[in-house]
């Protein structure tokens, strides 16, 4: 008979040892990656370390791939879109990041302007009459202008604005949609233009121009409605900003939800919902660079001393939405700086640093010679030398 008083024997429970080191695995690498995270966003020495060892960013000259340029050859080289373009004797031969030849354009063009973004690539005659759009690798229309271009602009969708100079007004801005169809001319009679700029949208036409008729300087800026001026170009002004007396403007450039970046020679603004406000203020301060052709963000390079004959450049990238700053900072003072879409490129002479707009090291060039030139877009640039063009990857 069973005995029911008798006290059962606890069950003992089986540990899954299995479970348990999992656990404490994931668990140390959850603080390892932690530290080394820590130590990497803290320790410049750490970081340049792990950049170089670990994260292999560090390039040298005779490692990357290269193309063969003939010294006795006039060429004009620019990055676009995921490819390198070489023009020479009218024949413009488009080379991938490999490095190889993956299409030839006929294009009548001798001393030629740029200008880029997205898939789009405009070129144009400098002080000529010629005018190209390129999507991709083909070409999708030209055309010939009255009087001499002095600039071309293209927005993302392919809109391009041309800037045309000496004829019966002093300048003429022209619109051409994507299919290259001419939608409106617009005339400025007693200013010079700047720069100009294409919303995002395709909505707005904006003009820097500069008025230097009077004892000073006058900068103004001009929006104009592509819609309305698609049909009555004299009536298609929607706002007209005037600069503040004796502040040069130099660049202009729309971002995302239609704010438009001014650049003058001492400041950075913004204009968003019809008011003009500072982003950046180089009063009392050593800007050496600074540049707008960044999407969404805004930089300029600041020099400061460290000793009697040494100084850092300090980059300020400023977020155009919430205009936070982050810094980046370089034991040298940059020779020149290059930027499009998210990347930045910082010649130090004889090294070139690749960073993007949030702070951080993308690649490190470090050459053999003295760099001179160098050619960008967000996914590849091209360092220029007499004979070759060295490909980098970013």
């Amino acid at each position: 008979m069973k005995d029911y008083w008798k006290e059962e024997e606890p069950i003992s429970k089986r540990v899954n040892k299995k479970k348990i080191m999992t656990a404490i695995i994931i668990g140390l690498a959850i603080i390892f990656i932690t530290a080394i995270t820590i130590t990497y966003q803290t320790n410049k020495a750490a970081r340049n370390w792990i950049d170089r060892f670990i994260f292999r960013k560090e390039v040298m000259q005779d490692k990357v791939t290269t193309i063969e340029l003939k010294e006795d050859q006039n060429t004009s080289i620019y990055a676009f879109n995921k490819y390198i373009g070489v023009l020479n004797k009218n024949q413009f031969t488009i080379y991938g990041n490999t490095g190889n030849e993956e299409k030839k354009l006929e294009i009548q063009i001798s001393n030629p302007i740029f200008n880029s973004e997205n898939r789009y690539l405009a070129i144009a005659e400098k002080k000529g009459k010629k005018l190209y759009l390129i999507t991709d690798k083909d070409i999708s229309w030209e055309a010939a202008t009255e009087g001499n271009i002095a600039q071309i602009h293209v927005n993302k969708n392919g809109y391009v604005a041309v800037v045309i100079t000496d004829t019966i007004n002093k300048t003429v801005v022209v619109m051409y949609n994507p299919e290259g169809k001419e939608i409106f001319k617009t005339y400025l009679s007693s200013t010079r233009t700047a720069d100009v700029a294409i919303s995002n949208d395709d909505k707005y036409l904006a003009i820097a121009e500069v008025d230097t008729s009077g004892t000073i300087i006058q900068s103004n800026i001009k929006i104009i409605s592509i819609e309305k001026a698609s049909n009555d170009p004299t009536n298609s002004i929607e706002h007209t900003y005037q600069g503040e007396p004796d502040k040069l403007i130099t660049n202009i450039k729309y971002q995302d939800n239609n704010k438009l970046i001014c650049m003058y020679t001492d400041s950075i603004h913004v204009i968003e919902k019809n008011e003009d406000s500072i982003l950046a203020n180089n009063e009392n301060k050593k800007i050496i660079f600074q540049s707008i052709e960044l999407t969404n963000h805004a930089i300029n390079i600041e020099e400061k001393s460290t000793g009697l004959f040494t100084a850092d450049s300090i980059v300020n990238i400023i977020n155009v939405d919430n205009k936070g700053i982050k810094e980046y900072t370089v034991d040298a003072v940059e020779k020149d700086i290059y930027t499009y879409g998210n990347m930045i490129a910082l010649n130090l002479g004889t090294e070139i640093e690749f960073i993007n707009t949030n702070g951080w090291l993308v690649k490190r060039y470090i050459a053999n010679q003295e760099i001179t030139d160098i050619v960008l877009s967000e996914s590849m640039a091209g360092i220029i030398y007499r004979d070759s063009i060295e490909i980098i990857n970013l």
